[in-house]
């Protein structure tokens, strides 16, 4: 259905109390043929690792299977952490994607690991302050730019007949904004965890911008989290699940999803509520005409192009309909 605002999904593959993480990282695709017939722009996958409440931690292979079960919407990633690979590997697996998927590839590219200290040894990545160096290797290696004599002129991605897709750069401040701009990038800002505010970020973005092939205009994407439900009771309960989910986060603690029933009977503290409040962003949560106003005033004030929702509630099925009350709200 068409939409007054462009409207796409972020997919972290939630992973519910009581569901093994491979039937989590499965039905993705109930997420995605949904997303496709409501007429969502783009369907992207984040990148993190040891986190037991989510099972995105292959954001390529994720990706791929998507693309297979679906037809039209856009699929990649929200985003590869480039700390976290060899250049050359992100570049082969996403000439190898768009070869599979031609025209429907997005490859979205952070900077921060994704991940928690341990993972990150494990996974022998970089430190995020390479990221720059680390892109240009990954451009120069796509595009076949290292001249004669470099040690890395001889590497081939293959296939070497396709292109990289369209390259965004994530942001959960304005650090990369300019950069993304300057480069002819995507950008997209990450305000469904980021308690910054994203004007500043954008507007940095839309400055810097300089025109390229895939880009031939500046284009931001505003990640936010929101909840819909045909009640605002109902919306807020299913809220209760992240709110705990964050408090368990900031002591360390990773579980699966708490349930509604079991946040429910957490014994707030009032300091718990706001430690909360200040390290997570804003959250879009109640009835649809609620959370379509909320979100059409955010997206008018930030001048976000387009909006990607991220809805991470305990129950399958409430998921999927509140990204079907959020699309009929928006519909024009």
């Amino acid at each position: 259905m068409p939409m007054k605002i462009p409207l796409s999904v972020l997919d972290l593959a939630p992973v519910p109390d009581g569901t093994p993480p491979s039937f989590a990282a499965r039905r993705v695709v109930d997420l995605a043929r949904l997303a496709e017939k409501l007429g969502f722009e783009r369907y992207w996958f984040a990148e993190h690792h040891s986190m037991p409440m989510v099972a995105s931690s292959a954001p390529e292979i994720l990706i791929g299977h998507v693309a297979s079960a679906t037809e039209r919407i856009r699929v990649g990633s929200g985003g590869i952490m480039l700390p976290n690979h060899a250049p050359l590997r992100i570049a082969e697996a996403f000439h190898t994607l768009a070869a599979l998927h031609p025209g429907r590839i997005d490859m979205g590219i952070g900077r921060a690991p994704g991940s928690e200290a341990g993972s990150s040894r494990a996974l022998r990545a970089f430190n995020g302050e390479q990221f720059s160096p680390l892109m240009s290797e990954l451009l120069f290696l796509s595009q076949a730019r290292f001249s004669a004599g470099h040690p890395l002129a001889k590497v081939r991605v293959m296939p070497d007949d396709v292109r990289l897709p369209p390259v965004w750069i994530l942001g959960s401040s304005g650090a990369s904004a300019g950069a993304a701009g300057a480069s002819g990038f995507g950008y997209a800002f990450a305000s469904h965890f980021s308690p910054e505010p994203p004007e500043p970020a954008i507007e940095a973005y839309r400055d810097a911008f300089q025109p390229s092939d895939l880009f031939p205009k500046p284009h931001a994407v505003l990640a936010v989290a929101a909840i819909c439900a045909p009640t605002e009771a109902e919306a807020q309960r299913l809220a209760l699940t992240m709110e705990l989910v964050w408090l368990r986060m900031a002591r360390g603690e990773h579980a699966a999803l708490p349930s509604p029933e079991e946040a429910e009977a957490y014994p707030w503290s009032e300091s718990e509520r706001l430690q909360v409040q200040r390290m997570r962003g804003p959250s879009f949560v109640g009835t649809p005409a609620q959370v379509c106003a909320e979100l059409s005033d955010l997206q008018m004030r930030s001048k976000a192009d387009e909006l990607m929702i991220v809805t991470n509630v305990w129950n399958h099925e409430a998921r999927l309909r509140s990204y079907e009350l959020i699309a009929e709200a928006f519909a024009d």
